[in-house]
């Protein structure tokens, strides 16, 4: 079974930065468009970053402009880089496949709290 195994997450103050990874424990990132996905109190769990093989990335609205996803296939790791966090990017952070094929099982996540 695939383990996803997430971690970088932390308490940072507004416009701060953090740098989240994701290790996967098989070659799945070479071959299949990742996600980061993040879930919020109160909130559906959503996909907010993606990365396809080729390493073309698109983000959801809200994080476009600060935040960056990468990964680097040798490594079997994503990552998200964040930067000018809000309050509102709270959340528990995960990485999976893109919502568009069968998800795999999910990690434990990695909290970001953005509060001053």
């Amino acid at each position: 079974q695939v383990q996803l195994v997430e971690s970088g997450g932390g308490l940072v103050q507004p416009g701060g930065s953090l740098r989240l990874s994701c290790v996967v424990s098989e070659e799945i990132i070479r071959r299949y468009t990742m996600g980061w996905y993040r879930h919020a109190p109160g909130q559906q769990r959503l996909l907010i970053a993606s990365i396809t093989t080729s390493g073309s990335t698109d983000y959801e609205d809200s994080v476009k402009g600060r935040f960056t996803i990468s990964k680097d296939n040798a490594k079997n790791t994503l990552y998200l880089q964040m930067n000018s966090l809000k309050s509102e990017d709270t959340a528990v952070y995960y990485c999976n496949l893109h919502y568009s094929r069968p998800l795999l099982s999910w990690g434990q996540g990695t909290r970001v709290t953005v509060s001053s």
